[in-house]
C-alpha cells in the first residue's frame, strides 16, 4: 500500500509546481487541491497546517510535512523515500 499524498496548491505558483514535479518524478501519486483564489478552502487548508496559510502545503497521511523547500529537505536528508511506502 503506498502513502495518501495530498497538496494543496495555485496554478501558477513556481513552488507548487517544484514540489509537484519531485513527487512526479518520483512517482507519486498525489491529490492535488487546486485553490486559485478559494480563501474558504486555505482557510481550511491553515487550519490543517497548522496556520500556515503559504503554498504548496504538503501531507502525507495526514501529517503535515510542510511547503516545498520542506518537502526538498526531507528528500535531501533521506526521510522522504520512508514516508511515501
Amino acid at each position: 500500500m503506498s502513502a495518501t499524498v495530498e497538496i494543496y496548491t495555485w496554478s501558477m505558483c513556481p513552488f507548487c509546481i517544484r514540489a509537484k514535479s519531485l513527487l512526479n518524478k518520483k512517482g507519486v501519486e498525489f491529490t492535488e487541491y487546486c485553490i486559485d483564489g478559494d480563501e474558504a478552502a486555505r482557510a481550511k487548508m491553515a487550519q490543517r497546517a497548522n496556520g500556515r496559510r503559504s503554498l504548496p502545503q504538503i501531507f502525507i497521511n495526514n501529517q503535515h510535512i510542510g511547503g516545498c523547500d520542506d518537502l526538498y529537505a526531507l528528500n535531501a536528508q533521506g526521510k522522504l523515500d520512508p514516508l511515501l511506502v
